[in-house]
């Protein structure tokens, strides 16, 4: 579910920013899809004895298996992780596109953005295409780690597909695994108060927060990209 920013919220704040590459995570950030994990987390919660709310709110912005791993030790992973898997697959009832996602992807030059996450790349696939989004040329998804976050490993990799380091790029994240994993990947980070409150996305790190994308303009140029913030704390 898209959360509305605060009431208060300083719009006329501006921050600047030069990065040589950005990258996004999707669930939180580009998409909407809350509803959809909610609905299939709460299903598997219910069908071990585990408290729905609980299990909804640690699997978001983590790989499903390490979710699996967490509550159940002893379990088949792999088999289990392909059943949820494949429950969100099938459910993309509400799934859209965040405010200003898909403008602020069309003004970025391709070879300059990703999308870092946790999710398998067929699932990603399946949300951006229900969300109205392309799928982009670059992306990093738990297909292509071993690590998940808040293992740095995701942004570094993401990083890497843009041919520079993640010191040089800008992370757009919504909860705290995600910011985690690219603070200790050394980029910088962009908090949305689209999924968590301000304060957990301030305890992992970033370091601005802003409403949503709509938030969010930037102006390529040879070498960098320009972004600025509006709204920015």
């Amino acid at each position: 579910m898209y959360f509305a920013p605060a009431l208060g919220f300083c719009l006329s704040r501006m921050t600047q920013i030069s990065c040589r590459g950005i990258l996004f995570d999707l669930d939180g950030v580009l998409i909407d899809s809350t509803p959809a994990v909610a609905r299939v987390w709460t299903w598997w919660a219910q069908q071990h004895g585990f408290n729905p709310a609980q299990v909804v709110h640690e699997a978001h912005g983590r790989p499903s298996i390490s979710t699996i791993r967490q509550f159940l030790p002893n379990a088949d992973h792999e088999r289990e992780n392909e059943r949820v898997e494949q429950a969100e697959i099938n459910d993309v009832a509400g799934i859209v596109a965040l405010p200003g996602a898909s403008d602020l992807l069309r003004s970025i030059p391709d070879n300059r953005w990703a999308i870092v996450t946790s999710g398998t790349r067929k699932l990603a696939e399946v949300r951006l295409t229900a969300a109205g989004l392309r799928v982009p040329e670059r992306m990093v998804t738990a297909s292509d780690i071993v690590n998940g976050k808040p293992h740095p490993e995701p942004y570094l990799k993401g990083a890497a597909l843009l041919d520079t380091s993640a010191a040089d790029c800008l992370v757009v994240e919504d909860v705290s695994a995600g910011v985690t994993a690219a603070k200790a990947a050394k980029a910088t980070v962009v908090g949305l108060l689209t999924t968590v409150a301000e304060d957990e996305l301030r305890r992992a790190g970033a370091d601005w927060i802003i409403p949503d994308c709509r938030a969010i303009t930037v102006i390529s140029t040879k070498d960098l990209l320009q972004v600025t913030l509006a709204g920015s704390r």
